[in-house]
């Protein structure tokens, strides 16, 4: 399968910037990477100057009938592809437009925060966004830390495969790769102040991965099989949507604050309350099961981060149903990560700069 590419360096898809970590022991002149593999979104973060800076693109493909019409528009409007079998095989941040164009559904190298089996390219369309966001690296074995997913509830066997192959495929590309788990990613990027102690939560759109940690040594971590994606796709299945066009309405202003008087809008309230409850429960579990608890001088702080937590009144939605579970630890509220998109991607760059 041959990779094209949009002839001029694509743009950043976002930027962020915040106080870099501080951090003397730079052994080497290639910077370290923090990527966040995630099933809607893979985000790439690296230090910029002073701060870090991090780009963002679509983990998503769709497939477009071959020709080369529509191939020399695709060069012009420099949106990547590859061919496949008789096909033009758009992917990223233009499948997406695609999709929402011709009200077709984007299908995923990734479901569920792992490799999907059922797509036979997942791991070659996986490395083209992988390249696109990061490069080459500069030197052989130049350091990029990855995130998996925590256990994933009834699938452990398939978190070890993915996190061996998607090590292998880094590998093969030049990387020093090692693996961090998503939550405790976020309680990197936010907790430093909190002496990297409290939960981090990544509201992904395969999975929503959770981490307590205490003293940057995660306590426990799981992932629940719930995300932004079954949000849109059982809204469409109520509403007669496409998922696709679900996504689009929630990311044009949903606001959880508020009763919505739409269809689609009353029904991503729902769900969204099934997906905070179900977390809710998963953490209260944990707890239950945990005999190592450390013994804590003060509560925890919870935050939150990943794209599916971006509804407006989304962390009081969730500070409400964990006061209401009463859990056995006290907690120091509930708050967004400063830049809930690139918290995962922000936290594996910490990690991999006190590994350089």
């Amino acid at each position: 399968m041959a990779v094209r590419k949009s002839p001029r360096k694509p743009s950043p898809k976002s930027r962020a910037r915040a106080k870099a970590p501080t951090r003397s022991a730079a052994k080497s002149n290639a910077k370290p990477i923090g990527l966040d593999l995630g099933t809607s979104t893979v985000v790439a973060a690296r230090q910029n100057g002073r701060g870090v800076q991090a780009k963002a693109e679509l983990n998503a493909f769709i497939e477009l009938p071959s020709s080369r019409f529509t191939e020399q528009i695709l060069d012009q409007n420099e949106i990547d592809f590859v061919r496949n079998n008789g096909h033009l095989v758009v992917y990223g941040n233009g499948a997406f437009k695609f999709a929402n164009m011709f009200n077709a559904e984007t299908r995923r190298p990734m479901r569920h925060g792992l490799v999907n089996a059922g797509e036979p390219h997942a791991q070659k369309l996986l490395e083209a966004i992988v390249e696109k966001l990061v490069g080459k690296p500069k030197s052989k074995g130049e350091l990029l830390c990855f995130s998996v997913p925590g256990p994933p509830q009834g699938a452990p066997a398939s978190l070890v495969y993915h996190e061996a192959l998607m090590k292998q495929m880094l590998d093969n590309m030049g990387f020093e790769a090692k693996a961090i788990n998503e939550g405790l990613a976020v309680v990197f990027a936010e907790l430093e102040k909190e002496n990297f102690s409290g939960i981090g939560i990544s509201f992904g759109g395969g999975l929503t991965n959770v981490c307590l940690a205490y003293l940057s040594v995660p306590v426990f971590s799981f992932a629940v099989d719930k995300g932004g994606d079954d949000v849109d796709e059982a809204v469409g299945e109520v509403t007669g949507e496409t998922a696709t066009r679900v996504k689009a309405i929630k990311e044009e202003g949903l606001d959880l604050r508020r009763k919505s008087r739409s269809k689609v809008g009353g029904a991503l309230q729902i769900y969204y309350d099934d997906l905070i409850d179900t977390v809710v429960e998963g953490i209260g579990e944990a707890l239950s099961r945990t005999d190592t608890m450390p013994k804590l001088d003060k509560p925890l702080q919870v935050v939150l981060g990943g794209g599916t937590a971006l509804p407006k009144g989304f962390a009081e939605r969730f500070g409400n149903a964990l006061e209401a579970q009463n859990l056995p630890i006290a907690l120091d509220g509930v708050r967004m990560a400063k830049e809930p998109l690139t918290a995962t991607a922000r936290g594996a760059l910490l990690a991999a700069l006190y590994e350089n």
